[in-house]
């Protein structure tokens, strides 16, 4: 009797070293992605560094040592991409790992955000990942290896009042990331989503963090995003014991979840924010936006 062919229980994708890889970071000026290109330094990794700041990229990468190198990148704009792309393939032998990373997160209420600045969150924290998929992931097939990590956040698992668009964008992130690995999984070339909790970074900045909401550091994730390299993981939360909340959040009755988000500060991005606190990072991020 003839059987079917049984697919495959795993993926198996090359591996590679980081001593010598090249590695490019989008957002990684500060914070996550500062954090991500200092652990990928540390292995002899080849750092490029993109940020809209192009001074501030520059003044990073020299912080890190004569392999790295800063550039300006607006990942909104797909020329600007493009040309952040192939000034780096044109410096050196590829790219084998992309950390898809730049990020903004306005809060307040839904119904008070400016169309401009909700269009400004899809545009960096969606389409900036899209952009950057399209433009290495054809590379990283060409040479049969590459890694991807695209930074989500465990808001793309759970609905937080204060936080409507960002949250979408990152329910977004998290199912583009399942997509476009499942499409690429015999290519060589591995895909994965990291989900932090609440990160100490300017992002957070007015926010009321602790008091039961987990809360890590930037280093965290660069740890978790480096780790990836190896384990190619599909979805990797952060902290690690958050990857049982798909089966919490199913099994669980909606009045019960509500009552425990209440205990813990559910609604803290729309009512407890420290306007004072936040002006600079807002004022940042209004100057992204597109009306």
């Amino acid at each position: 009797m003839n059987l079917p062919n049984i697919p495959k229980l795993s993926t198996n994708y090359p591996k590679f070293g980081l001593r010598g890889a090249v590695v490019v970071i989008t957002g990684g000026a500060r914070g996550i992605g500062y954090a991500t290109a200092q652990a990928f330094a540390k292995q002899g990794a080849r750092v490029v560094i993109g940020d809209l700041d192009g001074d501030v990229a520059k003044e990073a990468a020299r912080n890190l040592g004569a392999l790295a190198m800063g550039l300006p990148l607006d990942v909104t704009d797909k020329e600007s991409f493009a040309a952040f792309v192939q000034k780096i393939l044109r410096s050196g032998p590829g790219i084998d790992v992309l950390v898809n990373n730049a990020g903004i997160m306005p809060l307040g209420g839904f119904l008070d955000e400016p169309d401009g600045l909700s269009r400004a969150t899809m545009d960096v924290n969606v389409f900036g990942q899209v952009n950057g998929m399209r433009l290495v992931l054809p590379h990283m097939i060409e040479r049969g290896h590459g890694h991807i990590v695209n930074v989500a956040s465990m808001l793309g698992k759970l609905a937080v009042p204060g936080a409507a668009v960002y949250v979408a964008s990152k329910f977004a992130s998290v199912g583009l990331t399942a997509a476009v690995r499942e499409e690429f999984a015999d290519t060589g070339v591995s895909i994965s989503a990291v989900l932090p909790t609440a990160v100490r970074t300017r992002l957070t900045d007015g926010v009321q963090l602790g008091h039961g909401m987990p809360t890590v550091d930037p280093e965290e994730i660069a740890k978790a995003i480096v780790a990836s390299v190896d384990s190619r993981a599909a979805e990797i939360p952060v902290p690690g014991y958050l990857a049982g909340w798909d089966l919490v959040n199913a099994v669980t009755p909606e009045p019960i979840m509500r009552f425990g988000r209440r205990l813990l500060g559910g609604r803290r991005a729309l009512d407890k924010i420290d306007s004072t606190a936040r002006s600079n990072y807002d004022a940042a991020v209004n100057s992204q936006t597109r009306q």
